[in-house]
């Protein structure tokens, strides 16, 4: 045999040698369910979205992809449980934006979100609806506010829990207006809206699906949205920035991410079922009747995006003041 043959036979032979491990899990993942972590409660924003992305990649990977609520903590704690997890693949991580929060919200965190998860793609994007209880006078984000002004320290908002989207929120919408208006926190996105639908406190916002069916029915009130744009849903209603608080933007996002140290390859994989599930006709059809944008990004623009927002959130947190105590 040629000498030049022999050496590429070798190469070839050293190569295999040194990945074989890697080529194998390439090949052969998913071979076993999928645990897809949400560390927050069931019936909020983030676990709706979990489970329709979940159900659609079960149905395109053909493993299960099981959704494990593990909520606290403004859902660091199931962040923590992601990032101690294999490196393998099976465990990922549905986050929102308390994952570029909670870094400035709590003082020691047990884990670095920079160096110890690693992004696959940031999935989706959704406003949520600022709403308040039919018995209260206010009719606008306007009045509102007048309200507030007139009666500092009466009106209460609920959230999931501090360091929450709906804590978030509501404290950036009183850092822009300087208006008093009482946080009462609860567990979980579910006890909250309990609690605005019977009377229990008087606002508060709330996903975008969650809201709408309560809108319909007279149970809640619309105020504005808290993104950018209105909502063909509900075309009468402005966004917040428009009612009269120039500046005020808070659209929820939601990504998908691993423990660091998965093999690039599975991430990549896992990378290309997100986005074949995002973009199934069916999916993209229930998530555009939720406002929702599909957004797929790759690994590299969700880590930038996430560099980005815990600059952002770090300035926002601090000018508000925002503790967990």
């Amino acid at each position: 045999m040629h000498r030049a043959a022999v050496g590429v036979g070798i190469f070839a032979v050293a190569l295999a040698t040194l990945f074989p491990a890697q080529q194998t899990k390439a090949q052969t993942y998913p071979s076993k369910t999928v645990r897809m972590i949400v560390p927050y409660g069931s019936g909020g924003s983030v676990d709706l979205i979990a489970r329709m992305i979940a159900q659609k990649m079960t149905e395109i990977m053909g493993q299960q992809v099981v959704v494990d609520n593990r909520p606290g903590s403004s859902g660091y704690i199931g962040t923590e449980l992601a990032v101690k997890a294999p490196a393998d693949g099976y465990t990922i991580l549905m986050v929102t934006i308390p994952l570029v929060v909670n870094p400035s919200f709590y003082r020691n965190l047990p884990f670095d979100v920079r160096t110890d998860l690693a992004p696959v793609s940031r999935v989706a994007a959704a406003p949520f609806i600022l709403t308040v209880h039919p018995s209260l006078p206010a009719k606008s984000v306007g009045e509102l506010i007048a309200l507030a002004r007139k009666e500092p320290g009466k009106l209460n908002y609920f959230s999931g829990g501090k360091g929450t989207n709906s804590h978030v929120a509501l404290e950036l919408f009183k850092n822009l207006t300087g208006v008093d208006i009482v946080h009462v926190p609860y567990k979980g996105a579910g006890a909250g809206l309990i609690a605005i639908i019977s009377g229990e406190v008087e606002l508060g916002v709330l996903g975008f699906r969650v809201a709408m069916s309560n809108i319909k029915t007279g149970k809640l009130r619309a105020l504005g949205l808290t993104g950018t744009k209105r909502s063909p849903e509900l075309p009468g209603i402005p966004t917040i920035a428009e009612a009269g608080v120039p500046g005020y933007d808070f659209t929820s996002w939601y990504g998908v991410l691993v423990p660091a140290g998965t093999p690039a390859n599975v991430v990549a994989a896992l990378h290309g079922h997100i986005v074949k599930a995002m973009h199934a006709p069916d999916l993209v059809d229930r998530l555009s009747k939720d406002n929702t944008d599909i957004i797929a990004s790759s690994p590299e623009q969700f880590a930038a995006f996430i560099k980005a927002e815990l600059a952002r959130w770090d300035k926002v947190v601090k000018k508000a003041g925002l503790r967990a105590e």
